[in-house]
């Protein structure tokens, strides 16, 4: 009886140890990926956008372009997104089976007055994964709001992410919990929009002030 009862201890004490180690191994990731992971390893400059990409999340943090009387007739029917060989970027496998969208950051119908322009939209450095709620919903939305706004005034928009831990694929990219999206005005250098998005299906968004943003932000902008 006794050699049973000193299994039974000795067996439950190392399934205690184990699911502490489990516990402080997913904290220790949450913490990296959370506040340390979140820099700006590389920045990828071409004719539509500059995106500030993170090789640890295999994301952009945020990009940023210039937008004027966006809109066109160029199709996007037949564009994948690729990798253009990029170190550490997602892959369409890491999506596959996710549940995730393969969210625009700079929209491709921004765009789609200039082919090869729109075709650059569809890179992995920028992209994130959204839930289709939000990408196909609210998120859409005010693209197509800020493409109007577009047609009379000259742009400087913003989009970016703020990751707390949550992974998709084999890679393990980063999900983010929440998107942002800023637009200035390059006339009157005012901010007209400064959102942010729950990544969720609910669909919720808040205005903030942009100071009250980048207090959120585990990054600095660059603009």
């Amino acid at each position: 009886m006794a050699a049973a009862i000193s299994f039974f201890r000795s067996f439950f004490y190392h399934a205690l140890v184990l699911k502490i180690n489990q516990f402080f191994a997913f904290f220790l990731l949450f913490v990296t990926i959370s506040v340390a992971g979140q820099r700006v390893d590389t920045i990828i400059v071409n004719k539509a956008y500059t995106s500030y990409f993170n090789y640890q999340l295999h994301e952009p943090l945020y990009v940023v372009y210039k937008l004027y009387r966006g809109g066109g007739d160029c199709s996007r029917k037949s564009l994948r997104f690729k990798t253009d060989n990029l170190p550490y970027s997602a892959k369409a496998s890491d999506y596959k089976g996710s549940g995730y969208d393969q969210g625009h950051l700079a929209n491709a119908e921004d765009f789609a007055n200039d082919c090869e322009k729109e075709k650059l939209t569809f890179r992995f450095y920028n992209c994130v994964p959204q839930t289709s709620h939000l990408n196909r919903g609210i998120w859409k939305q005010f693209e197509t709001i800020i493409r109007k706004d577009s047609q009379r005034d000259s742009l400087l928009v913003i989009c970016g992410s703020i990751f707390s831990g949550a992974t998709i694929g084999a890679q393990q990219i980063a999900v983010p919990d929440k998107c942002w999206k800023v637009v200035i005005s390059l006339t009157s250098k005012e901010v007209t929009y400064c959102v942010l998005f729950d990544n969720d299906n609910a669909e919720h968004f808040k205005h903030l002030t942009l100071s009250a943003l980048k207090k959120l932000l585990p990054y600095q902008l660059k603009y």
